[in-house]
């Protein structure tokens, strides 16, 4: 895949943004911390390890994992401008969350549309004229 370290590079930064946002959610508590500590870090982290190995499909899956995370964080920045949420670290790591989210589904979709082109056969070599000392001559 071409784009195989930028994808496991922006699951990592996704990762480390999902730590730090599970510590800020405030209604989550018990199964609901568990369940988002799935979803912002085992997740990109699984993805990570399956691109490492070279499936192509999972770059669809990195698309599909984008665009739901950059929904919820268009939720959640829509919810703090209207005045229904602390507004300051929430904020900027939704923020930042969106644009690694928007770049995974770049990114992801270019790996995706890529895999589709096979990889060129080596043209073959034209063959060699006979050696001037060999027995066969014309």
């Amino acid at each position: 895949m071409r784009h195989t370290w930028t994808l496991i590079g922006l699951l990592a930064g996704l990762c480390l943004i999902g730590a730090n946002t599970t510590q800020l959610i405030p209604a989550a508590t018990g199964a609901g911390r568990v369940g988002w500590m799935l979803y912002l870090i085992a997740f990109p982290i699984t993805l990570a390890g399956l691109v490492w190995i070279g499936w192509t499909w999972t770059s669809m899956t990195c698309v599909i994992y984008g665009t739901v995370g950059l929904a919820l964080d268009l939720a959640t920045v829509t919810s703090i401008l209207g005045g229904q949420g602390e507004t300051s670290a929430l904020f900027l790591l939704s923020a930042m969350s969106g644009t690694v989210n928007f770049l995974l589904i770049l990114f992801g979709g270019r790996a995706f549309l890529h895999s589709f082109q096979g990889t060129a056969l080596p043209e073959s070599r034209p063959p060699s004229p006979p050696s001037p000392s060999s027995s066969a001559r014309p």
